[in-house]
């Protein structure tokens, strides 16, 4: 399940000081459960926001459509965000896909054609109901922001502009299962979640008799789908679907991005930017994998208010002012220690008109053995070259590097939520396991903004290796923080539909796009580069132990430099967050956790990695409904043997109402070895204390060039 969004504590996130808008949230009409048929006969589940007059004055439609269950998954966020547009002239519905939540029939997938064919019917659905202008609108948050975006690319002539957050237009590339070539450890993580999703019951008090019919039917019919995911390591037919970077042009509404620098998604914002044709905005934070308005790191705004703009002007017609929003805003963030779980970061907004900008221009800076070289501003030299990757004279002594496993541990997850510690720690451990490159003090402040680029000459004693490499601010106490990073597979460095290995000992040239950041480097700082052959527990190691020799003075560092413009950037604008209605009533019965803990063994030589979610046994009171998610995650590595490395999962969650309770428990686990991953998982589901179900999956899917 996806864990409970933290409540807003800016006593301005209520109505309780806007009067007039108190008056309009108590005339919006709440319909818990409205079905949809599909055309096949399976029913989704809807609630529904009104405003009061909307069947004698139809309004557009706002859909968010997900798999995490609206009764209860979603309900903490979902009371916030759509009365609120119901009480500013809009229908608004929070649909459960099928097999999920209330919904009947199985979810066999993500972002199946299946999933899309029922988006279709709900927009058509939507629009010819009696309360609706015919115009729709699609929001929403990771998979939320998906299938807004795959949903634009069919064109529906219903669906006229998107809000997509925290998503993907890559599913290879960019998504929760692959970097880079490399495999994320988040892709088994996400399959044991929504295994665990997926088997939990619909609620007998909205869905009605036949719901332990339906329970079963999902119980039996889904399955754990990372042995699917498995089978296609690298980029193919099975990702290009749903992933709307093979055809931008497909689409032809309005889109706002948003996204989060924490977040393991904000490459999108910047293609969408770049490759769409419509009016295209975005804004980045600070925040990890969250909405704005509850963003974390801080500083939150006003979502709700940015995105009402935009659906007035694409929805309503409205001629305001959003053609004038800059193309991009981006919070610039100040240098900060290195902290798992910041409440905020320092920093300004900046804008840009258009993405790729004149406003920010590529500096080019060489590699030497442990140095950086180049041009930054106050600095003198000169610059590389963008192209300059042929050896020049300089000092060409090879460096050569074989991490030990585990230099991940302080790398956070790709997939960090809010107010967890989920981010990077300290590096100065990584950073010692690592070839590093070090600028000198900088002379001058200067800030970034885009994709920082490092290219590489190397050669390996094996034919499959991966390389990280991080772009660190370090102070001048010589505390390193991570800024942000990209990972290669190197046997995907020219392709990730047909990999070839490497050659063991001939040197080859590769290029290692970073994440997108902005980001400001003190005076007195450092700049850093690190570069390691391993990065568990964020990706999975290469076969066997792989040593990588570098060559520096054919290697370059390419850095987005954004000059600061002060007057402008004073002048940009970010709604305050001031917008939400009231909060849902949580009463709490037991406390949450959530904790990240290396055990090390130092006899041993390895490394326990446990991460603990557990949202606390709390209980709804609108609907007097009891809950609690515990997840308990174990990465294991031992040695420098990459296939002595595991991961476990153990997961309970319970729903309960009076004596109505059920229960799921879960244990998943992935092995590997040199030539194939080993899968395997156990499911039991409860009501009361008889067991219900009990499925088990054991699998072995062969490795490929990974």
């Amino acid at each position: 399940m996806s864990p409970r969004e933290p409540n807003a504590t800016d006593p301005n996130e209520t109505a309780a000081t806007d009067p007039e808008l108190q008056r309009r949230l108590e005339r919006v009409v709440e319909r818990e459960t409205e079905w949809i048929e599909m055309t096949d006969g399976v029913r989704l589940a809807a609630k529904l926001w009104l405003p009061e007059d909307a069947p004698e004055t139809p309004v557009p439609a706002i859909l968010e459509y997900l798999p995490y269950r609206r009764r209860d998954g979603t309900r903490e966020r979902d009371v916030r965000n759509h009365p609120w547009f119901a009480a500013h002239g809009y229908a608004s519905a929070r649909v459960d896909m099928r097999g999920t939540g209330d919904a009947t029939g199985v979810q066999e997938d993500e972002y199946l054609p299946q999933e899309q064919q029922d988006g279709l019917e709900i927009l058509k659905w939507i629009a010819a109901q009696p309360w609706c202008s015919g115009s729709v609108g699609m929001v929403g948050i990771s998979w939320g922001g998906f299938n807004g975006l795959q949903m634009a690319a069919l064109n529906p002539p219903e669906l006229k502009a998107v809000i997509t957050m925290c998503s993907t237009d890559d599913r290879y590339e960019d998504d929760i299962h692959i970097m880079g070539g490399a495999q994320l450890i988040e892709n088994f993580s996400w399959a044991t979640t929504m295994l665990g999703n997926d088997a939990l019951p619909p609620d007998p008090e909205s869905f009605g008799d036949g719901w332990r019919d339906a329970w079963r039917e999902r119980l039996e019919g889904g399955g754990f789908w990372l042995e699917e995911w498995l089978r296609h390591q690298r980029r193919d037919a099975f990702w290009e679907h749903g992933s709307v970077c093979e055809d931008h042009a497909a689409i032809r509404c309005p889109v706002f991005a948003i996204g989060g620098w924490a977040d393991g998604y904000t490459r999108t914002v910047f293609r969408l930017l770049r490759h769409l044709s419509v009016p295209t905005y975005g804004l980045v934070g600070p925040w990890s994998h969250t909405h704005p308005n509850t963003g974390m790191p801080g500083p939150a705004v006003g979502y709700l208010k940015e995105a009402l703009r935009f659906w007035d002007r694409y929805l309503k017609g409205v001629e305001n002012d959003m053609e004038s929003v800059p193309a991009l805003r981006a919070w610039m963030q100040e240098s900060a220690p290195p902290n798992a779980n910041p409440p905020e970061r320092p920093g300004r907004w900046v804008a840009e008109p258009a993405w790729p900008t004149q406003g920010v221009q590529e500096r080019t800076l060489r590699l030497a053995p442990g140095r950086i070289v180049g041009a930054l501003p106050g600095s003198g030299g000169d610059d590389a070259g963008p192209d300059a990757i042929a050896a020049d004279g300089a000092d060409d002594t090879p460096l050569r590097l074989r991490s030990p496993i585990g230099v991940g541990h302080e790398a956070g997850r790709w997939f960090p939520y809010a107010g967890e510690p989920d981010l990077p720690g300290r590096q100065n451990d990584a950073d010692g396991a690592s070839l590093t490159f070090d600028t000198e003090p900088l002379p001058e402040r200067f800030e970034i903004l885009g994709e920082p680029v490092v290219d590489l000459e190397i050669a390996s004693d094996r034919p499959q290796a991966n390389l990280t490499v991080r772009l660190l601010d370090v102070d001048p106490e010589g505390v390193s923080t991570r800024v942000t990073y990209g990972i290669l597979n190197l046997s995907h460095r020219d392709s990730h539909a047909d990999p070839t290995p490497l050659v063991p000992g001939e040197r080859t040239r590769v290029r290692i796009g970073l994440k997108h950041v902005a980001q400001a480097f003190p005076a007195g700082h450092r700049v850093r580069i690190a570069v390691s052959t391993d990065y568990w527990p964020l990706i999975w190691p290469a076969p066997e132990p792989a040593a990588i020799t570098l060559h520096p003075a054919a290697s370059r560092l390419t850095l987005p430099l954004r000059p600061p413009r002060s007057e402008e950037d004073a002048n940009v604008h970010v709604a305050t967050p001031a917008d939400g209605a009231p909060p849902l009533e949580i009463e709490e019965l037991s406390p949450p956790e959530n904790a990240r803990r290396v055990i090390r063994d130092v006899a041993g030589d390895g490394a326990v990695h446990e991460v603990v979610r557990d949202t606390g046994l709390h209980r709804i009171a609108e609907i007097d409904l009891t809950q609690r998610h515990r997840t308990v995650e174990r990465f294991t590595n031992r040695g420098g043997d990459p296939t002595a490395v595991r991961a476990e999962i153990d997961h309970v969650s319970t729903l309960g109402r009076g004596d109505w309770e059920t229960q799921v428990r879960m244990f998943t686990r992935l092995e590997v070895d040199e030539g194939a991953w080993h899968l395997y998982a156990e499911l039991d589901a409860f009501e009361g204390d008889e067991r219900f179900a009990s499925r088990t999956w054991s699998s072995r899917v062969p490795r490929d060039h990974v």
